[in-house]
């Protein structure tokens, strides 16, 4: 049958035509052009007669739906807002980043050879780096006043460093360390150091020599301090130990008397000792003469100023080594003490 008798009698007949023929009388107004709703056309299109399209020999136009583009007003930074008296912990209450529009301070940071630093505004290296803003003097006396509470008072006698180093002579040293790693631990957290000045512990010379010898170069004689560092033992309440069973062996040991020592004659002694050396005696007897009895003359000249300053001279001599100022000092203290003499 021909088209155009086909669409002639489908309009002209007052017939009621069955479902499938009405669906070929539309798909045949669809093909010959003749519809005359376009946005159904467009539908039939797409979903009985796709295109088939050939890169470079056809071109299909694509409607794309414009998003529409929303514009939002921005917001004035917060330290213009902010009063002159704002309270700074409500506004930084703890550590975070660096936040420019937060922060009421004209900060520059980083280098340019051309130009001044740039801003806080936009600055990486700002954000790069640690602040301290949540630790500000407010801030800090806030957190003590709240733990205040937990604490106790400040024991009474503990005033002033010189009561502080009587009560508590040892100085205990450690570290602890916190950094970015998959364990928490770290090694040289092991490591304890005491601290004590020598002057506190009860020592006679013959204690302090041995003590001396046994600690060796641990021993500052400028500031009178021992140091002890362990740090052998894995642990650092280990390495705690071992550093007070270290200096408690060190103060016994330098007490025990040995029978050789008793052996030791003066030339056999590490250091010089006036009052154990002749020439103590001799000083006795010329103090006493023309009396022989030289007991009671030796409680008085050790309260003498010029016999202690020629005992100091004469030990630095022997001790220390001849040199031009242990040599000045011997000469001075000798003439003073046998003829009364004042070089300076």
């Amino acid at each position: 049958m021909n088209v155009a008798k086909l669409l002639k009698f489908s309009r002209c007949s007052p017939l009621h035509f069955s479902p499938s023929y009405s669906h070929s009388s539309f798909r045949l107004q669809h093909a010959t052009g003749t519809s005359s709703n376009p946005q159904e056309a467009d539908k039939f299109q797409e979903d009985e007669f796709r295109v088939f399209v050939i890169p470079g020999k056809n071109s299909v136009t694509e409607k794309r739906q414009e998003r529409r583009k929303l514009k939002f007003k921005a917001q004035p930074p917060r330290y213009l807002k902010m009063p002159v008296d704002q309270d700074w912990t409500s506004v930084w209450p703890g550590p975070r980043t660096f936040h420019p529009a937060v922060v009421p301070l004209p900060l520059r940071q980083g280098y340019d050879k051309k130009r001044v630093a740039q801003g806080k505004f936009g600055n990486a290296e700002l954000m790069k780096v640690p602040n301290f803003l949540h630790l500000t003097p407010p801030a800090i006396k806030k957190h003590c006043d709240a733990i205040r509470k937990f604490c106790t008072p400040w024991p009474q006698g503990l005033e002033t460093e010189m009561q502080m180093e009587k009560h508590f002579p040892i100085t205990v040293i450690t570290s602890d360390y916190c950094h970015s790693s998959p364990t928490i631990r770290d090694i040289k957290a092991r490591i304890v150091t005491i601290k004590l000045k020598l002057s506190t512990l009860e020592l006679d010379d013959h204690a302090r020599d041995k003590f001396l010898r046994l600690v060796g170069d641990r021993y500052n004689p400028k500031t009178d301090v021992l140091t002890i560092v362990t740090d052998r033992c894995p642990m650092k309440k280990q390495n705690y130990d071992y550093c007070m069973y270290v200096l408690t062996a060190l103060f016994h040991e330098s007490w025990t008397f040995e029978e050789w020592e008793k052996e030791k004659s003066t030339l056999d002694m590490e250091y010089y000792e006036w009052k154990d050396h002749p020439s103590y005696q001799t000083y006795l007897k010329l103090k006493a003469y023309p009396s022989q009895d030289t007991s009671n003359i030796e409680q008085e000249i050790g309260q003498d100023p010029l016999t202690q300053k020629y005992s100091k001279a004469v030990t630095d001599l022997f001790n220390q080594g001849e040199d031009v100022y242990t040599l000045a000092r011997y000469k001075e203290a000798t003439l003073e003490l046998l003829l009364g003499q004042k070089t300076s």
